[in-house]
Order: C-alpha cells, then structure tokens, then sequence
C-alpha cells in the first residue's frame, strides 16, 4: 500500500498534463506553470507539442514518449526520478492516457514509489457527453473500436445491454462504416455525434444512428459519438437464479455466500434473492 499526498509528498513527481483538444485558451494557468517547472516533458509528438510550447513561451526540454518506445522511454524516465527529477507527460491534445500514451509509463511510476499527480483540462470524451443531451450520470467509454468489422462487431455485443451511456472515438474515414455497424448490432439508438470540439467548426449532430448516417456524407475532423444505454429491459429468470444458489449450497458454500455471489453476478438486491431462496427451501421441507 502507498498513500500519496500530492501537495506535502516531496518526492520526485511524474504530472500528467491535459493540453487543449483545439482552442488554446482553454490551456489551464496551472498546466502552463507545471510545464515550465519541470525539468523534462515526456511527449507524444515533440513536434506538435513544440508548437505548443512555444506559444506560452515554454522552454522545457522535451522528449518522446509514444507506444513505440515507451519501454524504453519508461525506464529512462523512472531513472529521472530517482535522480529527483519532475517530469510532465503530455499528449498530443486532451488527457494522456485516454486513448492515448501514457498508461505503461504511470503503472511504472506508481510501482516504483513516486507520484503521479493529474493536471485537469480539455478531454473530448467528457466535452461530448455533457453536450450530447443523452444521460450523462452514468456512462461507458468505450475508446477506439478496433479496425476490422468482424472485431468491432464482437466488442459492440459485449456491450450492447448496458443500462448506461457509451462513449466512443472515431477518425472520419470510418465514421460512416461504424454507425453503420452500430445499427445493426446495437439498433437505431439516439447518439450524438460531436466533431472538431473547441475548434472554429465544432458541430454536434444529434439524433438517431439512422438520421444522422443519412446527413454526414464526407464529413471530417476528430469524432465522439456518444450513444444512448440499451432500452432492453432485462428480463430475471428467478427460479434459475436459485437453483445456481442452490448449487453452490450443495457444493458445501455457506448459503449467505452463495446468495451475495449471485446477487451480484446478476445485479439483484441480496435482500430479495435471501428471502426467494428460502422461500423455496421451505417449500420442499
């Protein structure tokens, strides 16, 4: 167990930084200032990220960290930290680690004892979500489907009846051919497709799969599409549900235990699956 507190903790610290999605003036004071103190900044692309920099007159050294050589990189950079060293870890825009670099590298960290301290700002996902007017109380993000249909489709069904919002991101060239695969695996749902957010032509386009397929025809800039939870309600099979508890009774499990693992296999109140189970003891007693 490590108990980290971020502002009395003088260890070296790895900041991850969130940097703007498209409208520079929504980079945070304080992501400006953790950039200019540092001693490195571990990027993406030190390219885009140096157009960045020098907009807020940062002069820090920066370094790559991308997926390709972020073993290397991590071990590099955790030898930063034992010498003292802070480093920031940005990406190209938004959070890192949301669907971007940087989860292999805070693992590292945490295993080897330093901080890792989050510097808020932009994320698309959330941009889209609290715009999309579908619910945003509890939600899903799903991230990138994979490339291949037969894959997406796999990952769709997984999961097609969950009673939330889901989230996803998508690059223009495959929007069309995703939504189309969401209304045959998920149904035509309300979604909200939001494109370019923060930028001079940020668009939400809301409606159901169906209407919005028909309207975004070469359509481009950076997507989320943010779907609407399954509509299917579930339906409870209770007499099997005791009979699984009843199994697990007979394989010598206490039946307190067996009702609290089921309960939560299928999301039930515990309360009620007691009483339904022994009601149906004292049935056949």
């Amino acid at each position: 167990m490590h108990r980290q507190k971020s502002f009395i903790d003088t260890n070296a610290t790895l900041y991850v930084v969130a940097t703007p999605i498209g409208n520079l003036s929504e980079m945070t004071p304080r992501a400006i200032d953790i950039l200019k103190t540092v001693d490195v900044i571990a990027a993406e692309d030190t390219r885009n990220t140096q157009k960045l920099l020098s907009h807020f007159d940062i002069h820090t050294k920066c370094i790559a960290h991308h997926l390709f050589n972020e073993t290397p990189s991590a071990d590099g950079i955790i030898e930063m930290l034992k010498n003292g060293k802070n480093i920031a870890i940005v990406s190209d825009a938004g959070y890192p680690l949301i669907s971007d670099p940087g989860q292999f590298l805070v693992e590292k960290v945490v295993e080897n004892g330093f901080s890792v301290v989050p510097i808020s700002g932009a994320n698309a996902m959330l941009n889209a979500l609290v715009a999309s007017g579908l619910c945003s109380m509890k939600f899903y993000f799903n991230g990138f489907l994979p490339s291949k249909d037969g894959h997406a489709k796999k990952e769709l069904l997984k999961i097609k009846d969950l009673e939330c919002t889901t989230i996803f991101y998508e690059s223009p060239h495959r929007i069309e051919r995703t939504l189309e695969l969401m209304l045959e695996v998920l149904g035509d749902r309300k979604i909200c497709l939001a494109r370019e957010i923060t930028k001079k032509f940020e668009e939400f386009i809301r409606g159901t799969i169906s209407e919005v397929l028909s309207d975004i025809e070469n359509i481009k800039g950076e997507m989320v599409i943010v779907v609407e939870k399954s509509q299917v309600e579930q339906v409870i099979d209770f007499t099997a549900i005791v009979s699984e508890v009843q199994q697990l009774v007979d394989d010598n499990v206490k039946p307190s235990k067996a009702i609290k693992d089921i309960s939560v296999k299928y999301n039930i109140s515990k309360n009620d699956l007691y009483k339904m189970y022994h009601d149906e003891v004292d049935e056949n007693d």
